[in-house]
């Protein structure tokens, strides 16, 4: 039984010139780093309360064997959780700065809730001791990325439109290999994958503050609340497939 499921992805733009083109919103560069560095503690919170609720609900649903027999024996119930999941991410991203910082945030934890039900089987497939080595793993790679994209003064857009391409054909090569079940075409898509979460961390922790140097938003707090937001999920979603990825290729599985 395989455990290849990566149902998520995200997008780029362009950076640059921050505080001349929004003088009314950033009065200066010490008003924007201070913004900067409360954006960053804010998505990096909500981001870690996130991954909390997945642990859990992946954890609680595991101690309750019905309910995961019901989950595995009923493929349209599975299936349409993870279609919801990736209506939740377009919806998020689509509508960022147009839905409230409340709302933003009520859908992004439903989307780590559904995300703890599909995780829930990992516990089924895999030892213990595994889940944990790649965690921890996991956890010092994305901090070692995210503090790169966060001090880097290089321009790491390239970086992330290349990543964005290949985590496209990622997707489209686990897709035909659902069909083949080639283990090595499995590898190879797992050690790609990490490569191109590990350049994603980077690039989307930079990209948070570029979004926050450009912004358009009534209020510094308003631009601060709803990049925030952003900034989470963008980084939930690349710890959550960079996790994936390397449990994958640990592999022991039960």
């Amino acid at each position: 039984m395989r455990n290849d499921f990566n149902p998520y992805a995200q997008q780029q733009q362009q950076p640059q010139q921050p505080r001349d083109a929004f003088p009314s919103l950033w009065g200066d560069d010490k008003d924007l780093t201070k913004a900067t560095s409360a954006c960053l503690i804010r998505v990096f919170m909500r981001m870690f309360a996130a991954l909390l609720v997945t642990a859990g609900v992946s954890f609680g649903l595991y101690q309750l064997p019905d309910l995961q027999i019901v989950l595995l024996t009923n493929p349209i119930l599975f299936f349409g959780i993870i279609i919801a999941q990736f209506g939740l991410v377009m919806f998020i991203s689509a509508r960022l700065m147009k839905t409230s910082p409340a709302v933003s945030n009520l859908l992004f934890f439903l989307y780590a809730i559904l995300t703890g039900v599909t995780l829930s089987v990992i516990f089924i497939l895999y030892v213990p001791g595994i889940i944990f080595q790649a965690f921890v793993i996991t956890a010092l790679t994305f901090t070692g990325m995210a503090i790169y994209g966060a001090i880097t003064q290089r321009d790491l857009t390239g970086i992330g439109s290349i990543a964005i391409m290949g985590l496209i054909g990622i997707i489209i090569a686990s897709i035909a290999n659902f069909f083949f079940q080639s283990n090595t075409m499995t590898n190879i898509i797992n050690y790609i994958g990490v490569l191109i979460f590990v350049a994603l961390t980077a690039f989307h922790t930079q990209r948070i503050k570029n979004m926050l140097a450009e912004a358009h938003a009534n209020s510094q707090e308003e631009a601060i609340a709803q990049i925030s937001v952003y900034g989470a999920l963008a980084l939930y979603l690349s710890f959550i497939n960079l996790f994936l990825r390397i449990l994958s290729i640990l592999g022991r599985r039960r």
